[in-house]
């Protein structure tokens, strides 16, 4: 007897019925860079159609895209250089524009989910994740620095806590001052499987985060591995991390498949700044079609394993969605 696939492709509803993955604006996060001041909308050069924020105006942002059904954000600070030092306070300070932005978020829209970032490179005057001694980058001496931004953003009011430095042991770490200091509720979303991958370009220059001296290769992941995914996620696993992230997505959609086929936890994917501009780069070229290909490239993020994902698409899509 000859078998037919195309039977189940003949129409729409019947290719509706048998699909086997869906992509929902329920999935997706929004990444959103965020200034001090007010007023403030930046264009970022290297990736179009993102902006730098103010407080003000990325509440906006936040509200309008809350209305067309996307409610998760992941916030990052672009912080001025005279703010920065070699130990990264200025992440933990009262006075930090990134905290206050938090609380008055979770107070004029207590609805939204939000993400935030847990590295040392956006306060750091080295750029690095990692506080930097004689160009090494300190492991165990970095965890207690995490741990104070860790604090102020759950004091903040951050719903899950996204650290993405890629330190050793920094879970565990996280996970024990947030649970002494009584803030078991809030979620730790670790950059599990994070690569040096050369696709943040664009991202580095939305933040100025760029390391001033060497590269993150000692502490990032060798692009080239697949089995130290598994051992880095097994560590994050039984450390307590609530989520499992890999970054980028679609470079390493086979690295996704294997957490989400071996881990009991959601996925997350990072569709990054890179992944994001090269599309918008093709399309503005013509060579793409923007509304076809957007949702192609987070359907086959979806299709790998991936329950959550960060992407710079996100607000487009819920727009097309809603």
């Amino acid at each position: 007897m000859l078998s037919r696939p195309r039977r189940n492709r003949q129409s729409a509803a019947i290719r509706d019925m048998v699909q086997e993955t869906r992509l929902s604006v329920k999935n997706l996060v929004y990444p959103l860079f965020l200034v001090d001041g007010k007023k403030i909308k930046n264009k970022i050069p290297s990736m179009p159609d993102c902006y730098q924020f103010s407080q003000d105006l990325m509440l906006k942002e936040i509200e309008t895209c809350m209305k067309k059904g996307l409610t998760s954000f992941v916030l990052f600070p672009a912080v001025e250089d005279s703010l920065k030092d070699a130990k990264g306070t200025y992440g933990y300070k009262k006075s930090n524009f990134y905290l206050k932005t938090i609380t008055a978020i979770k107070k004029e829209l207590p609805e939204a989910c939000l993400i935030s970032d847990i590295a040392m490179d956006p306060y750091s005057s080295d750029g690095h994740d990692g506080l930097v001694k004689a160009g090494k980058i300190l492991n165990d001496e970095t965890l207690p620095i995490l741990g104070k931004y860790a604090l102020a953003q759950a004091e903040a009011g951050i719903d899950i806590l996204g650290p993405s430095d890629m330190m050793d042991g920094r879970i565990a770490y996280l996970r024990e001052e947030l649970d002494v200091n009584g803030h078991t509720e809030v979620g730790i979303m670790s950059y599990t499987a994070k690569y040096a991958s050369a696709f943040y370009g664009p991202f580095r220059d939305a933040l100025d985060s760029a390391p001033k001296a060497g590269d993150k290769k000692t502490y990032q992941m060798n692009p080239a591995n697949k089995l130290e995914a598994i051992r880095e996620a097994e560590l994050d696993y039984a450390e307590g991390a609530d989520y499992l992230m890999v970054k980028p997505a679609l470079a390493y959609l086979d690295i996704i498949h294997s957490l989400k086929e071996t881990f009991p936890l959601p996925i997350a994917a990072y569709n990054v700044s890179g992944e994001y501009s090269m599309v918008k780069a093709a399309c503005e070229k013509g060579w793409l079609e923007y509304e076809k290909v957007m949702p192609e490239v987070l359907m086959s993020i979806k299709r790998a394993g991936a329950d959550v994902i960060l992407t710079y698409f996100a607000k487009d899509y819920a727009f097309m969605s809603a």
